[in-house]
């Protein structure tokens, strides 16, 4: 009995650490969801101009609107007419071409927002060669420049925040296994003593690895709990955040947070309780 309650203050202590840790690695992981998201929003933001032939009639313009909306990369389609097509110019610094000229020489277009999955160099090609089938369209222009640059910067920003990720996974791994280990150096003496008088392995270990699986749980729910509020502080300072949520993914990385905290603890916790069982009674000194 004297054994199981020294043991009680290093398994607070192993919920504690295994928490701290789970909950740096939720937060990068927050991180990285949020960098998807932020990568989405920017791409879906770039508009393609289908630009339409001047003299277009308003019916030809309304079909081409009906094709574009029914295919697999339109997110939005929306008409800009010429008169809309001027107003824009002028609010964008343009000069005001009607003092001389007596007509509007801007034209017609069909402006495309695309889902975050055609927006690259290879998807553009092909969405241009589609919409330059029709006679109507005069041509498709997007920001070729800018698409590359999302693209290759948010490539980057990815391969740097995966390489953190791993290399903090590795760190919290070895950090839990050591936590872990250290509470159960206190029940070195009980484990001998029960293998001493004839328990079997399974008999030994069952009790701590209940236990392992509790601990994991509770710093796995511990930490998801910090992240939660990490989380709603942030988006409570910055409300665009909450825009970048993505309830799925949340989910799955708080779900996944208590897992790993069970896991490795219970495979931690019966790594040392076998450990234990197989070295000498001098050594556990």
């Amino acid at each position: 009995m004297s054994a199981v309650k020294k043991a009680k203050p290093s398994y607070i202590y192993a919920i504690i650490g295994i928490s701290l840790v789970l909950f740096l690695l939720g937060n990068l992981g927050w991180l990285m969801i949020n960098g998807r998201a932020l990568s989405r929003v920017f791409k879906e933001d770039i508009q393609v101009d289908v630009i339409l032939h001047d003299n277009t009639r308003t019916e030809n313009i309304q079909k081409m609107k009906m094709i574009l909306d029914n295919q697999p990369f339109t997110k939005k389609a929306t008409i800009i007419t010429k008169e809309e097509a001027a107003k824009k110019f002028f609010e964008e610094g343009g000069e005001d071409f009607s003092e001389l000229l007596d007509f509007n020489p801007l034209y017609a277009s069909i402006s495309l927002n695309l889902h975050s999955a055609y927006v690259n160099k290879d998807s553009l090609v092909k969405i241009r060669a589609f919409a330059m089938q029709s006679n109507i369209v005069r041509d498709v222009a997007y920001p070729n420049t800018i698409v590359d640059n999302i693209n290759s910067n948010f490539r980057k920003i990815g391969l740097i925040l995966g390489g953190i990720s791993l290399l903090l996974f590795v760190v919290v791994a070895i950090l839990i296994d050591n936590t872990v280990r250290l509470a159960m150096f206190s029940n070195r003496f009980l484990i001998k003593t029960m293998q001493m008088v004839g328990a079997t392995r399974y008999f030994i270990s069952r009790p701590f690895d209940k236990r392992a699986i509790l601990n994991g749980l509770i710093s796995g729910v511990i930490s998801a709990i910090g992240l939660w509020l990490v989380i709603s502080f942030a988006e409570s300072q910055f409300p665009p955040i909450k825009a970048l949520r993505e309830p799925a993914l949340l989910f799955t990385l708080i779900f996944g947070m208590i897992v790993l905290g069970v896991l490795i603890s219970l495979l931690s916790t019966h790594r040392s309780v076998v450990k234990y069982l197989k070295m000498h009674v001098d050594d556990l000194y």
